[in-house]
């Protein structure tokens, strides 16, 4: 009996069929969003959808690009960044209230770290001169200025939170928006290959060594990485920075953020699966991405002009605590990175 003759290649290989993967969830998470009405749960859930979806397709899209139409691929990536970027803000701005008045709540429980920022030394030491009257001096500050500081963080991030609501509703209706649907609408059907792709015609390219370049450019951004520091849990760097200093530092953990996330779902692309390691790695610099907003949040609210002494001392103890929380994602990651070394070795 003669051999059976194996399948063509389909053109695009797995990432295209990825490709059409999400954007059927896309379509999915539209027709919810269409029918939440005013159910905010509902509304929630499909906005975290198409977030999810957007970023993963525009992820795939960057990844295996040479397989795609290019002209259509980075502008439909422009769109989706946009609608990403624009969804999220809002979820983000309840997220950091959420934490910034959880940890408002667990510090005046406890007796306050040192402050990172110079005005809550300074706070600290006026409420010391002024004595008892200020609630026993810095050891009391906390709690006293704790409710004002969390007050002055709900007004500012919900404000902020409201404005993201009002744009995410603006660009939901948009013609913008729409046309955006109508293209993953179409990708979910067919996807624009490269001319020659999969015909014979062309240079043929392959989707596994465009995958792989993904974990080579994450492998040279965690080199440059201060892992052996990471590897000690609270260190106390977060301690000796200053503001600026510390944003500067946070860059090449945030850069090999993106670059893990592309990462993971080139591995999705080509598996079909979520790999265990990368997901929690990618956790830990989620967390880590998390902390340092937050802590940008609490020195931004310490910056408003005419506060009082005890809630410039509480948001700067809650800035110091959410520079600690930097450094015990970057310690998760460093241990979720050498379980993956090991398992990739």
């Amino acid at each position: 009996m003669a051999p059976r003759p194996l399948d063509p290649p389909v053109p695009g290989g797995p990432a295209a069929g990825y490709l059409r993967e999400q954007a059927t969830g896309f379509l999915r998470a539209l027709r919810l969003q269409r029918e939440s009405g005013t159910v905010a749960s509902d509304a929630a859930e499909a906005a975290r959808a198409l977030r999810r979806t957007a970023r993963r397709i525009d992820a795939t899209l960057h990844t295996f690009r040479p397989l795609f139409d290019p002209d259509w691929a980075d502008t439909l990536r422009t769109e989706l960044g946009w609608l990403a970027g624009t969804l999220g803000r809002e979820h983000a701005y309840a997220e950091r209230l959420e934490r910034l008045l959880g940890a408002l709540h667990r510090l005046s429980q406890e007796t306050a770290p040192v402050p990172a920022l110079p005005q809550a030394r300074a706070a600290a030491a006026v409420l010391t001169a002024q004595g008892p009257g200020t609630g026993g001096g810095a050891s009391g500050a906390l709690s006293v200025g704790a409710a004002r500081a969390g007050a002055l963080l709900e007004r500012q991030l919900t404000l902020a939170r409201n404005r993201a609501h009002s744009a995410a509703l603006g660009a939901l209706g948009s013609g913008r928006f729409h046309a955006v649907a109508d293209s993953v609408a179409v990708l979910a059907s067919e996807v624009p290959l490269r001319a020659g792709t999969g015909t014979g015609t062309g240079e043929p390219v392959a989707p596994a060594p465009l995958a792989e370049r993904t974990a080579e450019r994450l492998g040279e951004a965690v080199t440059q990485l201060p892992l052996g520091r990471a590897g000690v849990p609270y260190n106390a760097q977060a301690l000796v920075l200053g503001e600026q200093d510390a944003e500067a530092q946070d860059t090449p953990w945030l850069r090999a953020r993106q670059l893990l996330r592309l990462r993971r779902y080139a591995v999705e692309a080509m598996t079909g699966q979520d790999d265990p390691a990368l997901r929690r790695a990618a956790q830990a610099l989620d967390r880590h991405r998390d902390a340092a907003e937050a802590a940008s949040a609490a020195a931004s609210a310490a910056r408003t002009p005419r506060i009082a002494p005890a809630t410039a001392y509480s948001l700067g103890v809650l800035h110091a605590d959410q520079r600690h929380e930097v450094e015990a994602a970057r310690y998760a990651f460093h241990r979720a990175w050498q379980r993956e070394a090991a398992w990739a070795g």
